[in-house]
């Protein structure tokens, strides 16, 4: 397992190749058969699992296409009340809480676009968000570590949500968030992409995979990985 920074991507593509996370773990051990079992996009930071022994390759693989593996991602997004959605349904967990909520709805990537997009049709995408604590920028606007303290006047409120995906459509939780009226802070891509130079590191995806548990293939045994990054404001 290793915890992914933000603006690494898991396997080379385009412009990215020894600036990934797999040929620096290939580099770093020595071990040119290290594939990924499964994949976070670029932005997106936490734990990523690795398999050393190719003939373990699939069964691990398989774990997660199989979607036996429990993912639980964390992300910073405003505190404010949610918006309709155009397509898809929000239920209400624990009415009459706003939250928790399960989202559901049609994600769509078309090859060669960046942004995924929402239509009508079964529902082929599934999340449930709970909202947490709140979390302020100081007045300086730079972000920083969600205090201990609380809340301070006259700042923007931003939360923390907890995100449990059922499905796994590629930038799922970034289009539901979105879809909500919460966009996930630092998202380049949602509600409107943002061209940013490829260098530009200041403004990382507060996105995080946080736990992931899954029963090993090959053992038998329960096995759960917590990510250390940190959600910054």
């Amino acid at each position: 397992m290793v915890d992914k920074p933000h603006f690494l991507a898991t396997m080379p593509r385009g412009m990215w190749y020894r600036q990934t996370a797999l040929i620096r773990l290939r580099e770093r051990l020595g071990e040119p058969d290290i594939t990924p079992a499964h994949r976070l996009d670029r932005m997106t930071a936490g734990v990523l699992v690795f398999v050393r022994d190719s003939a373990c390759r699939g069964a691990y693989q398989m774990l997660f296409q199989n979607r036996q593996a429990v993912k639980i991602y964390e992300c910073l997004a405003p505190c404010r009340p949610i918006s309709g959605p155009r397509f898809g349904t929000i239920m209400q967990v624990e009415p009459p809480r706003p939250f928790p909520l399960l989202r559901r709805s049609h994600i769509t990537k078309e090859h060669g676009t960046m942004a995924a997009f929402e239509e009508p049709g079964l529902a082929n995408a599934e999340t449930l968000i709970e909202r947490g604590d709140l979390c302020f920028p100081p007045a300086g606007g730079r972000w920083r570590e969600a205090p201990e303290g609380g809340p301070h006047p006259g700042n923007h409120p931003i939360c923390r949500y907890t995100l449990h995906p059922r499905t796994g459509k590629t930038h799922q939780l970034r289009v539901h968030m979105n879809s909500l009226g919460l966009p996930i802070v630092g998202d380049d891509f949602y509600p409107r992409i943002q061209t940013r130079p490829y260098d530009d590191f200041s403004q990382p995806l507060q996105l995080v995979a946080r736990v992931l548990r899954f029963t090993d293939p090959i053992t038998g045994e329960k096995r759960e990985f917590v990510s250390r990054v940190p959600l910054k404001i």
